[in-house]
């Protein structure tokens, strides 16, 4: 049997290539929109790509099930619940698509989504029982998945409830395999950064698998109480994975100007603060979860240029951007001035100082939940992800810092004030818990 995983670092996503060498052919599951890494496995591994299985409509990242279908002709499966607008085989509850001595099996499991459908593989060259089970965005290593992405939470979660009872009737020695790993926004924080379980040993140490042993009442309780932010642009995102199909953008061209765009700057918050454009946003590249923190703050109908150190960042960049819904972008922006600039806060103890001679506005940027467990006095809450909606009901000409837990939410927040005309200098360095350690340190 040929199993390979790919796992995307800034989204938490996982997709997998699965099939049998000796017949030659597979299946990728899940499928990102950057295809090429199943191709380039596929043919080095010696078989053909014969189909594409959808656990769900992804509501996070955009599939490349379409780059599939229309570059290389390849049939897509998924649930008819789904009500998908492109042509697919239907891919309903118990189901088989065998791939020579491999078999896919299909296990109707709702709750993340109405449609959601796990995989259990099995290699009959080994056992007419399940080997492996692909997960999707049901189970999690460590957590479940969030109820209330497609549904209301109570009823996303009722039918989880019943889904994950049906995934503990697997044998324990089952691998899982799952959809998401830790820093995706469709499950609890108890994810796993970990790749792969048992179904075993998340019978004995996964909170929210242990809760659906017991009464469906409590369950639901726990798992329809979700504080996460929905991932961005989810509306938009689903409507492109539910049809028609997507194919491959073009390739961006180097801008002379920054007029008329919204620029990207994706360097790293110090270089930005040295020089920028003016007007421009700042979400380094190099810092987790890009693509979703990009999505918070870019509006989909922002004509959008990349600032980057290099071609190449610019690049990954777009890829990235790509992977979260925004296809249309004006190019990278090359060689452009910087004029503007921006002060930061390194330190707290600098922050401290300051703040002794200026009347400033904290800005708390983390979700109001993080807010309500903790925060430094004085401060407000504005989650980073509202700021530039919300960025006129603050008042020019007073100096507000924006900080967070590590600062990396913070200098976006700086970013997005500073093109609103406002005098920001963010802590982009420590935050909340560092702040208040060393508050209570000096008046022990």
């Amino acid at each position: 049997m040929l199993f390979r995983q790919f796992v995307n670092d800034d989204l938490g996503c996982g997709s997998y290539l699965v099939g049998c060498e000796a017949a030659g052919v597979a299946a990728v599951i899940d499928p990102a929109y950057a295809i090429e890494i199943y191709l380039d496995e596929a043919e080095r591994r010696g078989v053909r790509i014969t189909c594409v299985v959808e656990t769900h409509t992804h509501a996070d990242h955009l599939s490349g099930h379409g780059r599939l279908a229309l570059e290389h002709g390849i049939r897509v499966y998924i649930s008819p619940i789904a009500v998908a607008t492109y042509p697919y085989e239907p891919l309903v509850d118990g189901a088989e698509i065998v791939l020579g001595n491999v078999v896919l099996r299909a296990i109707h499991t709702p709750g993340h989504r109405p449609e959601h459908t796990a995989i259990a593989i099995i290699d009959r060259t080994r056992a007419e029982e399940p080997w492996l089970v692909l997960t999707g965005d049901s189970l999690f290593v460590g957590e479940a998945a969030r109820p209330d992405l497609a549904v209301g939470a109570v009823e996303g979660a009722e039918g989880l409830y019943g889904s994950l009872r049906r995934l503990l009737e697997l044998p324990d020695g089952v691998e899982v395999y799952p959809g998401h790993v830790a820093g995706s926004l469709c499950g609890g924080a108890g994810m796993s950064s970990k790749g792969s379980s048992t179904i075993g040993f998340e019978r004995r140490f996964n909170t929210a698998l242990g809760r659906a042993g017991g009464p469906i009442d409590e369950f639901v309780r726990h798992s329809a109480a979700v504080e996460a932010p929905k991932p961005p642009n989810l509306q938009r995102i689903v409507a492109l994975n539910q049809g028609p199909w997507v194919g491959r953008v073009p390739e961006l061209q180097a801008l002379g100007s920054s007029d008329g765009v919204t620029v990207l700057d994706v360097r790293p918050v110090t270089a930005f603060a040295a020089g920028h454009v003016p007007g421009s946003l700042n979400v380094p590249l190099a810092g987790s979860g890009f693509g979703t923190k990009a999505g918070f703050v870019l509006s989909p109908d922002d004509p959008i240029a990349i600032h980057a150190g290099t071609v190449g960042d610019a690049l990954a960049a777009a890829e990235r951007l790509h992977a979260v819904g925004f296809l249309d972008l004006a190019g990278i922006l090359s060689h452009p001035p910087l004029p503007a600039s921006m002060t930061i806060f390194t330190e707290i103890d600098a922050l401290e100082r300051a703040l002794e001679t200026t009347d400033a506005l904290l800005i708390d940027v983390r979700d109001e939940h993080e807010f309500a467990h903790g925060s430094v006095p004085g401060s407000v809450n504005i989650p980073y992800r509202q700021l530039r909606a919300r960025a006129g009901e603050l008042l020019a000409g007073r100096v507000i810092v924006p900080f967070c837990e590590s600062g990396a939410r913070a200098g976006i927040a700086g970013s997005i004030l500073a093109a609103a005309g406002l005098d920001a200098r963010p802590l982009v360095e420590g935050g909340v818990s560092r702040w208040l350690s060393q508050r209570a340190r000096a008046s022990a």
